[in-house]
C-alpha cells in the first residue's frame, strides 16, 4: 500500500504538466525564432551579395588578352580551393609566385581569368569572383594553369 501511495504522489504533480510543454517546445525541437536559428535561416546572404566584383570587370578578365592570347609564362599548375569571400577581387594566391603580380588561371577546357597572381604558403587559393566568373561550383576543387603576364 505504501508503495502505491509513493507512486501515485509521483506521478500526480507530473500529470499536470502535461498541457504545459508543448510538442514543438523541446530541447530537442526548438522554435526558430526561440533559439536564434531564425536568423540563420531567413537572414542568409546569396552569392550575388557577396561578389563586389562587377560583371564587366569579370567579363573583361574573363577575355583573352587581344594582343597574344597564349602569351605568359607558365608558372605551373595547382589545385585551387575557394579563397575567403571577405577578400574582394579577382585574384589567386599560391606559392608560384614572390612578389605581387598579373597573371591568368586557366583551366583545363580551356576557360581562364585574369587575376592578380599574390604570394603565399600553403594551398592555392582562387577568389571567391573569380570562382564565379569561371563559372565554377564552390565546392570545387579545380585545378588551374598559372600564367604569369607581361
Amino acid at each position: 500500500m505504501k508503495r502505491i501511495v509513493l507512486a501515485l504522489c509521483l506521478i500526480l504533480p507530473l500529470s499536470a504538466c502535461a498541457g504545459a510543454w508543448s510538442k514543438t517546445k523541446s530541447w530537442f525541437n526548438p522554435r526558430p525564432e526561440e533559439s536564434g536559428l531564425l536568423a540563420l535561416i531567413t537572414g542568409g546572404q546569396s552569392a550575388a551579395a557577396l561578389d563586389a566584383v562587377s560583371d564587366a570587370q569579370k567579363a573583361a578578365a574573363v577575355a583573352a588578352p587581344v594582343e597574344a592570347p597564349n602569351a605568359g609564362q607558365v608558372l605551373g599548375v595547382v589545385s585551387v580551393a575557394l579563397g575567403s569571400p571577405a577578400e574582394q577581387g579577382l585574384w589567386l594566391k599560391s606559392n608560384l609566385v614572390a612578389a605581387p603580380s598579373q597573371g591568368r588561371a586557366v583551366l583545363a577546357n580551356g576557360a581562364g581569368v585574369n587575376v592578380d597572381l599574390l604570394p603565399s604558403t600553403g594551398g592555392a587559393t582562387l577568389s571567391f569572383s573569380a570562382y564565379r566568373a569561371l563559372g565554377l561550383a564552390l565546392t570545387d576543387l579545380p585545378e588551374v594553369q598559372v600564367l604569369s603576364l607581361p
